[in-house]
């Protein structure tokens, strides 16, 4: 998918939030009214477990819209729908690096996964608005791409056709968000992948399977 239809996609998740029924000028923590709309924009830095390479080096942005929707006092159930970069990247103190083909040196080594992303999740919220949640998200891949450097300076782009991610992603996350002022929260999000993104042994993976890891800080806004 080219960066135009990525740029589309997002101002499509966006659009799609900002014009429901369900938003409102600000959100209030002792408002009555069941459904509270906002939108969001963050930064996952991601790894991918299994790939040879650690440490959450990959840096994405994450955007999209979200909606709450009350069910007791301190309670809400969230649904959201965002435009989600994950994937990996080899640290600089991690390289060079000897291909598990023993010929090859590699020198710099990048996973991008683009996905769209729906988590859904349970939220208790305190006295000042400030919460915690646990959820599942499902992931729809729209873009892949692995690459890779070896010694001679050459780049090399992996075959998709021969070593496949999977077109989903499922995974468990956990929540906890602050309430800044008015209608904004500054939250963080921890994700795994419930199931393999891919089973394709290739000669730079550590092992088969692969599970995307990734924290997130975002900024949110209520209406």
């Amino acid at each position: 998918m080219t960066n135009v239809t990525n740029k589309r996609l997002i101002l499509l998740i966006l659009g799609f939030f900002l014009y429901t029924p369900c938003v409102y000028s600000q959100f209030k923590n002792d408002d009555e009214r069941t459904f509270h709309g906002g939108l969001s924009l963050g930064t996952n830095f991601a790894q991918v477990d299994g790939d040879n390479f650690a440490g959450y080096h990959k840096v994405g942005i994450q955007a999209g819209g979200l909606l709450w929707i009350k069910l007791a006092d301190r309670a809400t159930f969230s649904m959201e729908m965002l435009y989600s970069q994950k994937g990996s990247r080899a640290a600089l103190t991690q390289l060079p690096k000897l291909g598990n083909d023993l010929s090859t040196i590699i020198t710099d080594y990048r996973i991008q996964l683009n996905y769209l992303e729906i988590p859904l999740a349970i939220n208790y919220f305190d006295k000042k608005a400030n919460h915690i949640g646990v959820g599942v998200s499902y992931n729809q891949l729209v873009r892949s791409k692995e690459t890779y450097r070896d010694q001679f300076s050459n780049t090399f782009e992996q075959d998709a056709t021969l070593y496949p991610f999977r077109k989903y992603d499922v995974n468990l996350q956990l929540n906890a968000g602050a309430h800044l002022k008015g209608g904004f929260f500054f939250s963080v999000r921890y994700a795994y992948s419930v199931l393999s993104i891919r089973n394709a042994y290739n000669f730079i993976t550590g092992r088969p399977q692969q599970f995307n890891n990734l924290w997130t800080t975002r900024l949110m806004y209520m209406f």
